[in-house]
């Protein structure tokens, strides 16, 4: 075990970096954290930010000396990085794991060769590759393979021309072409997995999204409860072929009442912020209980929950740029408001996050979507 007060590092610096920081410090560790934004939401809490690209192997090498672990908190860090880390400090999870996880085809092959539910898909290569591409993959989903994430680097492609003309948009980059299911809604399921391989799975949480981007989580899922449970299962199989430890998210589309795998991402996940109110162990805090060989924390919910994503278009609901009216949440005794710590506010920036949580879902859910209506939230 790695125990208090000794130091840990994190590589990303954005606002799940943030709440690492906040549940490791809590509980007696330091953290270092290395981002390149000087203005890191992460970094501005941590006990040291160095402030350096991730390929930067003079900053890596700094970090390695300074940490008895060091994690990470989005997917886009480079994989050789976490390699080289891993010669010298404690690194979970492994870079092999994350890399699976980073590039979409890879992912897409795991859940194949894995025999888990998943949408039809082609790699994308070429121009060739959509000339040729299964019939049945249109309607689709173009992506790019990499770094494309909350909408970005995606496009709806009816036809193959559409396809063709996405990826010349995209320049030529590497793309995987998935058919478009018929949507009844989306859930998520985050977990944390430790190094014996024992796993502790948060509830399921139902999501909605609003031009790509997460809007609110609904914690339980209302779905039944044999498809929560089948998306626990599922997940906690993902975990285990990938030699996962840590902290995990994995996200599913539910279509005509059946679970496919969407995507997987090997760090805390945004439906996963109802955690840190409503459950008796954060999914956070599990990150710092696995990173540092402890025993994982209760996963239980001890409250239902509905949590909401405030992004920076709030600042902008009326007339230039101002601040939200935050006293309309403050009047809510059983909101808690939290904010991310960002320099700036801009549209589709993910800026703060409130969770409400009573004993009864249907009350959460009219108190969250009430609030949210009153903060400046506007149904499309």
């Amino acid at each position: 075990m790695i125990l208090p007060p000794a130091t840990l590092g994190m590589l990303g610096g954005g606002q799940l970096g943030r709440f690492f920081v906040s549940a490791a410090r809590e509980m007696g560790y330091k953290v270092w954290v290395l981002d390149p934004d000087p203005h890191s939401p992460a970094g501005q809490i941590a006990e040291r930010h160095l402030q350096a690209a991730y390929d930067d192997y003079t900053a890596l090498g700094e970090l390695a000396q300074g940490c008895a672990a060091i994690t990470t908190e989005f997917e886009n860090v480079p994989a050789d990085a976490l390699d080289y880390l891993a010669k010298f400090v404690t690194v979970r999870p492994s870079a092999a794991a994350v890399a699976v996880c980073q590039n979409r085809i890879a992912e897409k092959t795991f859940l194949r060769d894995s025999g888990l539910p998943h949408g039809a898909f082609a790699p994308v290569y070429s121009e060739d590759d959509i000339r040729n591409a299964n019939a049945g993959l249109f309607p689709g989903i173009l992506k790019v393979a990499r770094f494309g994430y909350d909408g970005k680097g995606q496009a709806v492609v009816n036809d193959r021309e559409a396809a063709l003309a996405a990826f010349r948009a995209f320049k030529g980059e590497t793309c995987i072409l998935e058919q478009k299911l018929n949507l009844d809604y989306e859930v998520s399921v985050v977990l944390a997995r430790d190094e014996n391989g024992v796993v502790k799975c948060f509830p399921t949480a139902e999501n909605s999204h609003r031009k790509g981007i997460l809007d609110v989580s609904i914690v339980p899922a209302r779905g039944s409860a044999c498809l929560r449970d089948d998306a626990a299962e599922y997940a906690e199989r993902i975990a285990e072929k990938l030699g996962y430890i840590g902290t995990l998210g994995v996200e599913f589309f539910v279509s005509r009442g059946q679970l496919y795998v969407n995507e997987m991402a090997p760090r805390p996940h945004n439906s996963g912020h109802y955690t840190i109110d409503a459950c008796v162990t954060s999914q956070y805090e599990q990150q710092v209980r696995a990173l540092c060989g402890l025993p994982l924390g209760d996963a239980r919910a001890h409250s239902a929950a509905v949590m909401v994503n405030l992004l920076g278009d709030l600042w902008y609901a009326g007339e230039g740029y101002r601040e939200p009216d935050w006293s309309k949440l403050a009047a809510i005794p059983n909101l808690k408001l939290h904010f991310y710590g960002k320099h700036r506010a801009r549209h589709g920036r993910k800026m703060a996050h409130f969770t409400v949580i009573d004993n009864d879902l249907e009350r959460a859910l009219k108190t969250a979507m009430d609030a949210r209506a009153a903060i400046g939230i506007k149904d499309e």
